[in-house]
Parts: structure tokens; sequence; C-alpha cells
């Protein structure tokens, strides 16, 4: 299984957010590029990216220190926030990431997923990012109306690489993530699920592993808090 340590970026700095709230933030002193050297140092190979300042304007806007990641260390990369057009999935691609993941402008319009899908072949993650089993959008600040299982159903076939599973109600809380929720959208999908959201202990990642269609696991705040030691964590990463 695939571990993911994550890096919110947020005015430039490394941040975690409580259940998506801006205005529930920590600031960590580590920048993102030496996060990301952390996580190389560590052991790891996957990295996932969120440009929070991104989400919120729906534009490329940490482009720079993703090339600097992306150029400096040889991390398997997978980036979301506020990429609303094809333009915006092309700088990424560009800058060598390795999954772009659509959230919002997926879940407005499903052409828009469909087309990516085709155009950026393999590259293309589907974020679903769910409260109360509906899906949320715009930096979690709208609620979709939507569904997650029927929104899953109508794009399914779509052709989309990877699909990240988060609780909005787990994430940044370490009260483990919604498992039972991740086991029903792994076994609909028809693509590999990333669990997200909630992670607190090694005994988390090791239930993850015991699922079915379950690729990796993003970890956040609990590394940052210290709950879970990296040395630990890369143990959990399958050969």
């Amino acid at each position: 299984m695939k571990i993911f340590p994550a890096i919110d970026i947020k005015d430039k700095k490394c941040v975690r957010l409580v259940k998506g709230d801006f205005d529930n933030k920590t600031e960590y002193d580590m920048s993102p590029v030496e996060q990301a050297s952390k996580y190389k140092d560590h052991g790891f190979k996957n990295l996932h990216i969120v440009d929070l300042d991104g989400a919120l304007k729906g534009e490329t806007v940490n482009l720079d220190i993703i090339k600097e990641i992306v150029s400096k260390f040889d991390l398997k990369i997978e980036i979301g926030g506020g990429i609303r057009n094809f333009e915006s999935i092309q700088k990424y691609i560009d800058v060598g990431v390795e999954k772009v993941i659509l959230g919002s402008a997926a879940i407005k319009d499903k052409n828009f997923l469909k087309e990516a899908c085709e155009k950026f072949s393999n590259k293309i993650a589907l974020g679903l990012d769910a409260k109360n089993g509906y899906l949320s959008v715009s930096g979690w600040k709208e609620n979709s109306n939507k569904l997650t299982l029927d929104y899953l159903e109508e794009v399914n076939d779509f052709g989309a690489s990877r699909l990240i599973y988060t609780d909005i109600n787990r994430d940044g809380t370490k009260h483990s993530p919604n498992f039972l929720e991740t086991e029903k959208v792994a076994d609909k999908s028809n693509c590999p699920v990333i669990i997200s959201g909630g992670v607190s202990s090694i005994e988390d990642i090791k239930k993850a592993k015991s699922l079915k269609n379950i690729e990796g696991i993003i970890v956040g705040k609990a590394i940052y808090d210290g709950d879970i030691k990296l040395e630990e964590l890369v143990k959990e990463i399958d050969a």
C-alpha cells in the first residue's frame, strides 16, 4: 500500500486545517520544500499536496513551489486545489506531477471530468470530499447536494485513474478515517481508492491495508503533531 504524507500550502507555509475550516488552522515552521525534503530523506516515494490558496481562488497559486519540489526530489506527487480547467492541468503535468486531482470542477461539471480523463490519460485523480454523505465543493465551503455514491455511479466509467475519498468531519481531527464509508466507495469505484481524513495512528494504516481496492492512505496532522513517527510510518509501505 502507498503512503502519502501530506503537505497543505497556504500563504507559502505548511498548514493543517480542522474539518476544512480556514479559521481553524495550524501553521508550521517548516516550508513546503523543507517538509518534502524531510519525507524524501525518510524514504517516502509518494506525496499528497493541496494548494489551499488555489482551492479558494480557483487557480494554480503555488505552482512555483510544486515545481521546486518536483525538480528537487524524486517523488510521485498528486496535487489538488483549485484546478478548474485544462490549462491548469497541463501546467502541473508540465512540471512533472504524477496525478492531478479534480474535485469541485468535476463535481460541478461531469463533462469536464470526462474530457480531462480522455485528454490526460492516466493522469487524473478524482477527489471526492464528503460531509454526512454529501459532496462538498469550493474549498469545502459549499454543499453540492449530491450524494457521494450517486455521483460516483454517474462518473465511474469516465476513466479516472485514482479516487481520493475524504470524510470532512474526520479531516484534521485524528479520530481515525471513516472506514465504513470508504469501504462503500471502494466497493463501487472502478479505480483504486486513497483513504483521506482523520488518520491518527499506525493502527489506522494497518486497518487500511486489510480493505479491498485501497491503493493507499494520506497522513497529515498526525505527522506534524508527532502522533505518528516517520520512522514507523515508512515501514508500512508495501514493497
